[in-house]
């Protein structure tokens, strides 16, 4: 039986899987991630059961963005991140990139530290993954 070859999107969402699942393994904190473009659609994501990733992507991008109104409106200087935090744990939103978005969910009372440097770094490798693959915007 022959396989037909992957598209350009499909190679791209598997390489940004595979960086979000290291993420995912790399602590036991973190329950799920995605990598989502600036205008919300969902790149590649390792989340739970019963979360509709596209709907997730376009809540998350729409956060972010107005996060980063809101802080040039005080002044704050460029967005870095953005946490909400639940009772039943933390979410994450870091740019990887000017176009796209990492989102992080955590445990709650963990090592917040130690969480935001994995994802500042994971954020790195999302956007070098994006620069060998096709751009978002074709």
């Amino acid at each position: 039986m022959r396989q037909e070859p992957k598209s350009a999107t499909e190679v791209r969402a598997s390489a940004l899987r595979s960086v979000l699942r290291e993420l995912n393994s790399a602590s036991g904190d973190i329950e799920a991630s995605a990598c989502i473009s600036s205008d919300g659609y969902t790149l590649a994501a390792v989340l739970g059961s019963g979360v509709d990733a596209d709907r997730f992507g376009a809540m998350c991008a729409s956060l972010l963005a107005l996060a980063s109104r809101a802080a040039q409106e005080i002044q704050r200087g460029e967005l870095k991140l953005v946490m909400v935090e639940g009772e039943l744990g933390v979410m994450l939103l870091v740019h990887a990139g000017p176009d796209a978005i990492l989102a992080v969910a955590a445990k709650p009372g963990k090592n917040l530290g130690m969480i935001f440097l994995d994802s500042k770094k994971t954020a790195v490798k999302l956007l070098q993954t994006l620069d060998r693959h096709e751009p978002l915007v074709g």
